[in-house]
């Protein structure tokens, strides 16, 4: 399994190591988890985060890293791999959150170049993800680290927004 580490040289964070999220990690990963929802303004019911805790840990489809210094979780991602039409393997980094006291010290990219060692090692063809356009901040570091594919993203509702989930 892949694991990177690297020294960070700034006044608040001297290492950080990248690591497989663990049972341990539960709380400080709902904190940033939440602060990330929270960010793109979801609002989300308890039983989400306990779902897809779960899932992270079962280690089966999505996976989970956390970006630690000092024995504690700065930073996290979540990425998964899937099949595709045109290639056997893609990873999709679907969520990357640090918290602001450790922005800016190179946490961010990090975890990327950490999920593509994963993606690597699966054999992925393709690394991706998604911003939100107002985003302005990641963006900066996404622009230094990847190419822009071009494509614009839709979303079709799958649920009647006036009736409700169930209606």
């Amino acid at each position: 399994m892949p694991r990177s580490g690297a020294l960070i040289r700034s006044k608040s964070m001297t290492h950080v190591e990248v690591l497989p999220l663990t049972a341990s990690d539960r709380e400080e990963w709902e904190a940033l988890a939440r602060a990330y929802k929270a960010f793109y303004r979801t609002d989300l019911p308890d039983s989400a985060y306990d779902g897809t805790w779960q899932r992270l840990l079962q280690r089966d489809g999505m996976r989970g890293l956390g970006a630690r210094t000092d024995g504690h979780l700065v930073g996290i991602t979540h990425f998964l791999f899937h099949t595709g039409i045109w290639s056997s393997c893609a990873c999709y980094l679907e969520d990357l959150f640090v918290e602001p006291a450790a922005r800016g010290h190179g946490v961010a990219r990090m975890l990327i170049e950490a999920v593509a060692e994963h993606a690597r090692a699966e054999g992925a063809g393709r690394l991706y993800w998604l911003t939100h356009e107002t985003n302005a901040t990641a963006r900066v570091l996404y622009d230094k680290v990847a190419a822009r594919s071009g494509f614009v993203e839709y979303e079709y509702p799958l649920i009647n927004r006036q009736a409700g989930p169930t209606g």
